[in-house]
C-alpha cells in the first residue's frame, strides 16, 4: 500500500507547476475578440417601480402595467412576461394606456406628451407609431371598444380625435368654448374623463376639471346636454342601459345624472361620510375613480376607491364594493394608484357580469374574487416578491442537471400550503402562450434573504420562477432579548442574514453562511425526516507566532510591521448567543439541515465568514473568516483543521508580503522537519496578499489533511 506524506504530496505539486510555467511561454493564437460578446438584458424581474397606468384586454386577458421609468410589463398565464421600454424622448412616466381590445396592440401616453401605439403580437413588444402633441398637454384618452377613434382629452379643455390605423389627427376638434358655451364665463379646466353613451357612440360624456359635465352629440357637432356639479369631477361611469352615468368627486361623494336636463343630480351619497353630534357629515377624501357593473342576476356593482373620512389616522388604502345595500371596505397595504373591473362581456351595452377586481397599488397587484363570498383576494402566480425580505447575497447556477429543478419545483408544491384565506378560483389573467422549454440548459438563481431564507428559482425559461423556499431560521432558537448580541453593529438587527452560498449540484448539498459567522450544511431529501441536528463549536485561537515557528523559510517577505494581537477590554468580550433548537425535529422535503458550525474568535466574538465552498467529492467542507480558516469533513462531522490567520501568513503583515512558489531545499534538514510547517506554508499559497482575511478556498483531499 503506497504511503502519502506531505513530501511526497508537495513534490509532486510542485512539479505540477512547473511544466505550467513552460507552456504559458508559448504563444497564444486568440481566437475570440471583442465584436464575439454582447451584453444584453435577458429579463427584467420584480415589481414594476412607481407603477402610473394600468389597462386590460378582457378577450385576451392580458394586463399591462406602465411605470414612471418608461417600462410597460405586459402580463399573462404563469410564464407570460413580457418587458418593453419607451425610448428617446419618451423614456419618461407612462401616464395612460388602453389595449385595443383583442387586436394584439396597447396604446400608452408618456408624459412627454406623445401617443404611442404598441405591438404586441410578437414576444418583444414594438412601437410601430408615435404622434407627439406640441402645444397641449394630454390629460386623459378614451378607446370605445371596437372603435377606431381614439379621444384625447387635454389641458386645455380640448378634445382631439385619432385615427387608429393611420395615427393622425383627424379634423373634428372639441373646442372647450364650444363645450360650456353660455354655461360658463370662465375657462373650464382641463378634461379630466371622456366616455361614450354605452347605446349611443355618437354620444361622448365629458367632465371637465371645475365640475361641469357635458354630453357631446359627435353628429351635430353641439352640447345636447350640461350639467353642473357641485364639487370637481375625479372619473365617470356609465350605466350599461345608458339612461344615467355615476361621477365621483373630490369631496368624497359619489352622483348619479339621469341623462335629461336638470340642475341637480337625481342623487348623492358620500358613502363613507360619518354623521357627527350635530348631525353634519364628515369631511371625506376624494374618490378618485368609480366603476358601475352589472350582472345577470339583477345586481349592481358600484366599486370605487378613496371616500375615506379625513380625520387624522384614518387609512384611504381601500376598494369599497356596493351590491345593492350591502358594503364590504377591502383594506390594502399599500397605496392604490389604479384598479379594473374584470367582467366576462366586454361590450358596455350589455350586462358585463364582473368577476374580479385588479388592483394596481404602490408595492403589489392584487386581484379580488367578486363569486365568492367575503371577496378573497387570488393567489398571485406571479413572484413578484422577490425582496419580500431584503436580498444580502445572490449565487447564480448554470448547466445543472436535468433533474433538480424538477426535484426543487417538486418539493416545493408539497411544502408550500395554500392558505385558506386565498380563493379557491384560478387565476384570472391567462392570456398569452409560454413554453417551458425555451432554454437548452438549466439555469438557477438562489438569492439569500436578511431574514435568513433563501429561495430558487427557475431562470431558464427568460423569467424567473419561483421553485422553492427554505428557511434557515427554524434552527435556531428565537432570542429572548428581540436580537442576538454581535460584535458587527450591522449585523444586531439581522443575525439569521444569509451572506454566503454554495451549492453542489451533483450531489445537491447545500452549505450556507450568516451573517453571526454560522454555517450550516443540508442535504436534499425528497422525504420527510426526523432528526437532531449536530453541532460543532469551534473557537480560532492563536499565540504569536513568531515564539512557536519563527520566519517562515519558504515565503519571502518584504520589510514591514508585525502582526500584532490587540487585547480586548470588557467590553469588547461579546458572546454569540445564536442558539441552535436542541432535539429531533421533523423536516420537510427539501434541503434537510445536518450540521450547523458555530464559529468564535479571540474573547469568543461573533466572527464574518468571508468564503466558503465544498467539495463533495472528498467529502469536505471548508470555510474562511477574519481570524483564520477551518476545514470540516461533512461524513464524520468532525473539525478537521482550525487555523488562524498569523499562523497561515508566517509573523510578518501579509499586506506587505510578496508570494513565491515553495522553494525546494535539498539539505538534510529537510527531513528532520515537522510536517505541520510544511502544511503551513503549502495552505499561504492560496491566500489572497492583500487581505488578512481569508477571501478564497481550495478543498483539498481528506486523506491529505488527515495524515
Amino acid at each position: 500500500m503506497k504511503k502519502f506524506t506531505f513530501k511526497g504530496v508537495l513534490d509532486g505539486f510542485r512539479q505540477s507547476v512547473q511544466p505550467q510555467a513552460t507552456r504559458q511561454e508559448q504563444e497564444i493564437q486568440e481566437q475570440l475578440k471583442a465584436d464575439h460578446f454582447k451584453l444584453q438584458k435577458t429579463f427584467r424581474h420584480g415589481f414594476p417601480f412607481s407603477p402610473t397606468s394600468f389597462a386590460f384586454d378582457p378577450v385576451q386577458k392580458l394586463l399591462a402595467i406602465g411605470d414612471k421609468s418608461g417600462y410597460i410589463r405586459i402580463l399573462g398565464r404563469p410564464g407570460v412576461d413580457a418587458h418593453a421600454k419607451h425610448e428617446g424622448e419618451s423614456e419618461c412616466a407612462v401616464l395612460f394606456a388602453q389595449f385595443l381590445v383583442n387586436e394584439g396592440a396597447l396604446v400608452t401616453v408618456t408624459a412627454d406628451d406623445t401617443i404611442h401605439l404598441w405591438n404586441i403580437r410578437q414576444k418583444t413588444p414594438r412601437i410601430v407609431q408615435s404622434l407627439k402633441f406640441q402645444r397641449e398637454r394630454v390629460t386623459c384618452i378614451h378607446l370605445p371598444v371596437g372603435s377606431k377613434w381614439l379621444y384625447v382629452g387635454t389641458e386645455k379643455g380640448n378634445i382631439h380625435v385619432v385615427h387608429i390605423d393611420t395615427f393622425a389627427l383627424s379634423g373634428y376638434i372639441i373646442n372647450w368654448n364650444k363645450a360650456i358655451e353660455v354655461v360658463r364665463t370662465s375657462h373650464p379646466g382641463a378634461v379630466i374623463a371622456l366616455c361614450d353613451n354605452p347605446l349611443d357612440a355618437n354620444k361622448l360624456l365629458i367632465a371637465f376639471e371645475c365640475g361641469l359635465l357635458v354630453l357631446w352629440d359627435l353628429k351635430a357637432k353641439c352640447a345636447e346636454i350640461r350639467w353642473q356639479a357641485a364639487e370637481a369631477v375625479k372619473s365617470l361611469a356609465w350605466h350599461y342601459e345608458g339612461k344615467y352615468f355615476v361621477s365621483s368627486h373630490t369631496d368624497g361623494s359619489i352622483c348619479s345624472w339621469p341623462t335629461k336636463p336638470q340642475p341637480k343630480p337625481q342623487s348623492q351619497v358620500c358613502p363613507h361620510a360619518k354623521i357627527n353630534k350635530d348631525g353634519i357629515a364628515e369631511k371625506c377624501k376624494p374618490i378618485y375613480k368609480v366603476d358601475l357593473k352589472s350582472s345577470t342576476t339583477g345586481e349592481t356593482f358600484t366599486i370605487f376607491s378613496g371616500g375615506m373620512p379625513s380625520e387624522k389616522g384614518s387609512k384611504s388604502n381601500c376598494i369599497t364594493v356596493m351590491v345593492g345595500k350591502a358594503t364590504t371596505v377591502l383594506e390594502m397595504e399599500h397605496t392604490v394608484c389604479d384598479f379594473i373591473t374584470l367582467c366576462e362581456n366586454p361590450w358596455p351595452c350589455e350586462t358585463q357580469d364582473p368577476y374580479a377586481i385588479a388592483v394596481l397599488l404602490q408595492y403589489d397587484l392584487v386581484l379580488i374574487d367578486l363569486l365568492t363570498p367575503g371577496f378573497p383576494c387570488f393567489e398571485s402566480p406571479y413572484p413578484m416578491d422577490l425582496h419580500e425580505s431584503p436580498v444580502t447575497c445572490c449565487t447564480y447556477l448554470t448547466d445543472c442537471p436535468s433533474d433538480l429543478v424538477p426535484a426543487f419545483y417538486s418539493v416545493g408544491r408539497t411544502t408550500t400550503s395554500k392558505k385558506s384565506c386565498f380563493s379557491e378560483r384560478e387565476w384570472p389573467i391567462s392570456g398569452g402562450e409560454w413554453s417551458p422549454a425555451s432554454c437548452s440548459y438549466s439555469e438557477i438563481v438562489i438569492t439569500g434573504h436578511q431574514d435568513g431564507s433563501l429561495k430558487f428559482w427557475d431562470s431558464g425559461a427568460g423569467t424567473l420562477q419561483i421553485l422553492y423556499k427554505l428557511k434557515t431560521a427554524k434552527m435556531f432558537e428565537k432570542p429572548r432579548g428581540g436580537h442576538v448580541a454581535s460584535s458587527h453593529p450591522n449585523d444586531t438587527d439581522n443575525p439569521l442574514a444569509v451572506h454566503l452560498i454554495f451549492l453542489c449540484s451533483e450531489s445537491r448539498r447545500l452549505c450556507v453562511a450568516g451573517a453571526m459567522g454560522q454555517v450550516m450544511l443540508f442535504k436534499f431529501r425528497k422525504c420527510e425526516s426526523t432528526s437532531e441536528v449536530l453541532v460543532l463549536e469551534i473557537p480560532i485561537l492563536y499565540e504569536n507566532f513568531d515564539d512557536i515557528y519563527g520566519t517562515s523559510p519558504e515565503c519571502d517577505f518584504l520589510t514591514g510591521h508585525q502582526v500584532q494581537k490587540n487585547e480586548s477590554s470588557e467590553s469588547d468580550k461579546t458572546e454569540c448567543n445564536l442558539k441552535v433548537r436542541f432535539g429531533a425535529q421533523r423536516k420537510p422535503p427539501g434541503f434537510q439541515s445536518q450540521l450547523v458550525c458555530l464559529t468564535t474568535g479571540p474573547n469568543r466574538r461573533n466572527v464574518q465568514v468571508t468564503s466558503l465552498c465544498i467539495n463533495s467529492s472528498y467529502g469536505l467542507m471548508a470555510y474562511g473568516t477574519e481570524y483564520g480558516l477551518v476545514i470540516i469533513d461533512i461524513i464524520q462531522k468532525i473539525c478537521l483543521l482550525s487555523v488562524a490567520c498569523p499562523d497561515l501568513y508566517g509573523a510578518h503583515d501579509p499586506y506587505s508580503r510578496t508570494p513565491k512558489s515553495p522553494k525546494r531545499i535539498e539539505n538534510k534538514e529537510e527531513q528532520s522537519r515537522s510536517p505541520s510547517s510544511d502544511q503551513i506554508n503549502w495552505m499561504a499559497l492560496f491566500q489572497d496578499p492583500d487581505h488578512l482575511q481569508c477571501p478564497a478556498l481550495i478543498c483539498l483531499p481528506r486523506n491529505l489533511l488527515l495524515v
